[in-house]
Protein backbone atom coordinates (compact mmCIF):
# COMPACT_ATOMS: atom_id res chain seq x y z
CA UNK A 1 0.00 0.00 0.00
CA UNK A 2 2.73 2.24 -0.39
CA UNK A 3 0.92 4.46 -2.87
CA UNK A 4 -2.00 5.16 -0.31
CA UNK A 5 -1.08 8.73 1.25
CA UNK A 6 -3.09 7.41 4.33
CA UNK A 7 -0.96 4.49 4.71
CA UNK A 8 1.67 7.32 5.86
CA UNK A 9 -0.84 8.69 8.20
CA UNK A 10 -1.05 5.50 10.12
CA UNK A 11 2.85 4.24 9.49
CA UNK A 12 5.01 7.01 9.49
CA UNK A 13 4.98 8.15 13.55
CA UNK A 14 5.75 4.25 14.04
CA UNK A 15 8.40 4.41 11.64
CA UNK A 16 9.86 7.20 12.77
CA UNK A 17 10.02 5.96 16.49
CA UNK A 18 11.72 2.41 14.81
CA UNK A 19 14.59 4.84 13.52
CA UNK A 20 14.77 7.07 16.68
CA UNK A 21 14.88 3.17 18.30
CA UNK A 22 17.73 1.93 16.12
CA UNK A 23 19.93 5.25 16.62
CA UNK A 24 19.56 5.15 20.40
CA UNK A 25 20.65 1.61 20.51
CA UNK A 26 23.15 1.97 18.20
CA UNK A 27 24.56 5.04 19.87
CA UNK A 28 24.43 3.35 23.25
CA UNK A 29 26.07 0.24 21.60
CA UNK A 30 29.31 2.01 20.34
CA UNK A 31 29.59 4.21 23.45
CA UNK A 32 29.54 1.32 26.13
CA UNK A 33 31.24 -0.95 23.89
CA UNK A 34 34.05 1.43 24.22
CA UNK A 35 34.12 1.53 28.06
CA UNK A 36 36.11 -1.32 29.77
CA UNK A 37 34.20 -2.56 32.87
CA UNK A 38 36.76 -2.00 35.77
CA UNK A 39 36.76 -5.90 35.90
CA UNK A 40 38.06 -6.48 32.85
CA UNK A 41 35.80 -9.39 31.84
CA UNK A 42 35.16 -9.87 28.67
CA UNK A 43 31.18 -11.01 27.33
CA UNK A 44 32.37 -14.61 27.21
CA UNK A 45 33.54 -14.42 30.43
CA UNK A 46 30.98 -12.42 31.52
CA UNK A 47 28.53 -15.33 30.09
CA UNK A 48 30.18 -18.11 32.32
CA UNK A 49 29.95 -15.93 35.42
CA UNK A 50 26.78 -15.18 35.14
CA UNK A 51 25.17 -18.39 34.35
CA UNK A 52 26.70 -19.76 37.77
CA UNK A 53 25.36 -16.75 39.45
CA UNK A 54 21.68 -16.92 37.61
CA UNK A 55 21.71 -20.91 38.51
CA UNK A 56 21.72 -21.91 34.05
CA UNK A 57 23.23 -23.92 32.50
CA UNK A 58 23.58 -23.69 28.54
CA UNK A 59 25.39 -23.75 25.75
CA UNK A 60 27.54 -21.14 24.47
CA UNK A 61 28.53 -20.54 21.01
CA UNK A 62 29.94 -17.25 19.21
CA UNK A 63 28.38 -15.70 15.60
CA UNK A 64 29.11 -13.31 12.88
CA UNK A 65 27.30 -10.31 12.89
CA UNK A 66 26.80 -6.79 14.98
CA UNK A 67 24.11 -7.03 17.82
CA UNK A 68 23.17 -10.58 16.74
CA UNK A 69 23.14 -11.82 20.21
CA UNK A 70 20.44 -14.24 21.18
CA UNK A 71 19.13 -16.84 23.50
CA UNK A 72 17.67 -19.95 21.23
CA UNK A 73 15.53 -21.60 24.17
CA UNK A 74 14.81 -24.72 21.62
CA UNK A 75 18.31 -25.56 21.44
CA UNK A 76 18.99 -23.93 24.89
CA UNK A 77 22.04 -22.42 23.47
CA UNK A 78 23.23 -18.23 24.10
CA UNK A 79 24.56 -16.93 20.90
CA UNK A 80 27.17 -14.10 20.89
CA UNK A 81 28.36 -11.32 18.78
CA UNK A 82 32.21 -11.53 18.08
CA UNK A 83 31.90 -7.95 19.25
CA UNK A 84 30.11 -8.64 22.51
CA UNK A 85 32.26 -11.63 23.33
CA UNK A 86 35.66 -10.77 22.68
CA UNK A 87 35.30 -7.07 24.66
CA UNK A 88 35.93 -6.25 27.99
CA UNK A 89 32.89 -3.65 28.34
CA UNK A 90 30.15 -2.37 29.88
CA UNK A 91 27.82 -2.77 26.48
CA UNK A 92 28.93 -6.83 26.26
CA UNK A 93 28.18 -7.94 29.63
CA UNK A 94 24.66 -5.96 29.96
CA UNK A 95 23.79 -7.65 26.49
CA UNK A 96 25.23 -10.82 28.26
CA UNK A 97 23.19 -10.36 31.13
CA UNK A 98 19.95 -10.07 29.37
CA UNK A 99 20.00 -12.90 27.06
CA UNK A 100 20.89 -14.67 30.17
CA UNK A 101 17.88 -13.31 31.84
CA UNK A 102 15.98 -15.20 28.88
CA UNK A 103 17.72 -18.37 29.77
CA UNK A 104 16.79 -17.63 33.30
CA UNK A 105 12.94 -17.53 31.94
CA UNK A 106 13.49 -20.21 30.12
CA UNK A 107 14.82 -22.49 33.01
CA UNK A 108 12.18 -21.34 35.03
CA UNK A 109 9.04 -21.88 32.65
CA UNK A 110 7.97 -18.52 32.36
CA UNK A 111 4.35 -18.43 30.38
CA UNK A 112 5.33 -16.02 28.09
CA UNK A 113 8.68 -17.13 27.03
CA UNK A 114 7.00 -20.21 25.95
CA UNK A 115 4.28 -18.20 24.42
CA UNK A 116 6.55 -16.42 22.18
CA UNK A 117 9.06 -19.03 21.20
CA UNK A 118 5.94 -21.03 20.37
CA UNK A 119 4.20 -18.04 18.39
CA UNK A 120 7.87 -17.81 15.83
CA UNK A 121 6.77 -19.96 13.36
CA UNK A 122 3.11 -18.86 13.20
CA UNK A 123 4.58 -14.96 12.97
CA UNK A 124 7.19 -16.09 10.70
CA UNK A 125 3.76 -16.57 8.13
CA UNK A 126 1.59 -14.15 9.10
CA UNK A 127 3.97 -11.43 8.60
CA UNK A 128 4.05 -11.36 5.06
CA UNK A 129 1.12 -13.31 4.22
CA UNK A 130 -1.64 -11.24 5.96
CA UNK A 131 -0.31 -8.09 4.03
CA UNK A 132 -0.24 -10.12 1.06
CA UNK A 133 -3.91 -11.36 1.02
CA UNK A 134 -5.25 -8.08 2.25
CA UNK A 135 -3.39 -5.97 -1.07
CA UNK A 136 -5.12 -9.05 -3.07
CA UNK A 137 -8.39 -8.21 -1.40
CA UNK A 138 -8.14 -4.69 -1.62
CA UNK A 139 -7.14 -4.79 -5.76
CA UNK A 140 -10.33 -7.32 -5.97
CA UNK A 141 -12.68 -5.57 -3.70
CA UNK A 142 -13.17 -8.87 -2.21
CA UNK A 143 -14.24 -8.41 1.42
CA UNK A 144 -13.76 -12.25 2.21
CA UNK A 145 -9.63 -12.02 1.17
CA UNK A 146 -9.57 -8.55 3.04
CA UNK A 147 -10.71 -10.20 6.52
CA UNK A 148 -8.97 -12.84 6.40
CA UNK A 149 -5.54 -10.74 5.64
CA UNK A 150 -6.47 -8.32 8.53
CA UNK A 151 -6.99 -11.62 10.67
CA UNK A 152 -3.98 -13.05 9.16
CA UNK A 153 -1.24 -10.33 10.40
CA UNK A 154 -2.60 -9.91 13.55
CA UNK A 155 -0.81 -12.84 14.57
CA UNK A 156 1.95 -10.43 14.21
CA UNK A 157 0.09 -7.77 16.47
CA UNK A 158 0.26 -10.63 18.83
CA UNK A 159 3.78 -11.69 19.00
CA UNK A 160 4.83 -8.21 19.61
CA UNK A 161 2.57 -7.60 22.30
CA UNK A 162 4.18 -10.61 23.54
CA UNK A 163 7.40 -10.08 22.88
CA UNK A 164 7.16 -6.69 25.30
CA UNK A 165 6.86 -7.88 28.40
CA UNK A 166 9.35 -11.15 28.17
CA UNK A 167 12.32 -8.43 26.79
CA UNK A 168 11.62 -6.07 29.83
CA UNK A 169 11.43 -8.76 32.45
CA UNK A 170 14.80 -10.04 30.81
CA UNK A 171 16.84 -6.64 30.92
CA UNK A 172 15.11 -6.71 34.95
CA UNK A 173 16.65 -9.97 35.03
CA UNK A 174 20.00 -8.53 33.75
CA UNK A 175 20.20 -5.53 36.04
CA UNK A 176 19.52 -7.62 39.21
CA UNK A 177 22.40 -9.93 37.87
CA UNK A 178 24.77 -7.72 37.22
CA UNK A 179 24.90 -6.02 40.42
CA UNK A 180 24.25 -9.29 42.71
CA UNK A 181 27.18 -11.00 40.97
CA UNK A 182 29.49 -7.63 41.66
CA UNK A 183 30.44 -8.07 37.38
CA UNK A 184 29.59 -4.20 37.50
CA UNK A 185 31.14 -2.60 40.36
CA UNK A 186 30.50 1.29 40.02
CA UNK A 187 27.39 3.07 39.88
CA UNK A 188 28.80 4.59 36.02
CA UNK A 189 28.93 0.90 35.25
CA UNK A 190 25.71 0.40 36.31
CA UNK A 191 23.84 3.57 34.14
CA UNK A 192 25.71 2.21 31.17
CA UNK A 193 24.43 -0.93 31.59
CA UNK A 194 21.04 0.34 31.80
CA UNK A 195 21.10 2.90 29.13
CA UNK A 196 22.28 -0.47 26.53
CA UNK A 197 19.11 -2.33 28.00
CA UNK A 198 16.62 0.97 28.13
CA UNK A 199 17.98 1.74 24.22
CA UNK A 200 17.56 -1.92 23.48
CA UNK A 201 13.96 -2.24 24.92
CA UNK A 202 12.85 0.85 22.98
CA UNK A 203 12.65 -1.29 19.63
CA UNK A 204 11.00 -3.03 21.21
CA UNK A 205 8.14 -0.87 21.97
CA UNK A 206 9.18 0.72 17.92
CA UNK A 207 7.72 -2.48 16.79
CA UNK A 208 5.20 -2.87 18.53
CA UNK A 209 4.00 0.56 17.75
CA UNK A 210 4.64 -0.38 13.55
CA UNK A 211 2.87 -3.34 13.72
CA UNK A 212 -0.25 -1.73 15.76
CA UNK A 213 -0.39 0.88 12.98
CA UNK A 214 -0.67 -1.76 10.48
CA UNK A 215 -3.27 -3.34 11.74
CA UNK A 216 -5.35 0.09 12.61
CA UNK A 217 -4.63 0.67 9.00
CA UNK A 218 -6.20 -2.32 7.55
CA UNK A 219 -9.01 -1.85 9.73
CA UNK A 220 -9.48 1.48 8.71
CA UNK A 221 -9.27 0.88 5.09
CA UNK A 222 -11.36 -2.64 5.35
CA UNK A 223 -13.94 -0.41 6.77
CA UNK A 224 -13.99 1.99 4.29
CA UNK A 225 -13.98 -0.58 1.15
CA UNK A 226 -17.15 -2.24 2.96
CA UNK A 227 -18.71 1.21 3.24
CA UNK A 228 -17.73 2.06 -0.91
CA UNK A 229 -19.29 -1.96 -1.00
Amino acid sequence: MLWDPLYLVFALPAFLLAMIAQFRVQSAYQRYLRVPNRRGISGGEAASLLMRAAGVNVGLEQIPGTLSDHYDPRKKVLRLSQGVAAQPSVASVAIVAHEIGHAQQDAEAYQLLRLRTGLVPLVNLTSWLGPALFLLGWLLQANALLTLGIWTFAGAVVFALVTLPVEFNASHRAMALLEQSGVLVSDEEVRGAKSVLNAAALTYVAALAQALSTFAYYLFRFGGGRRRD
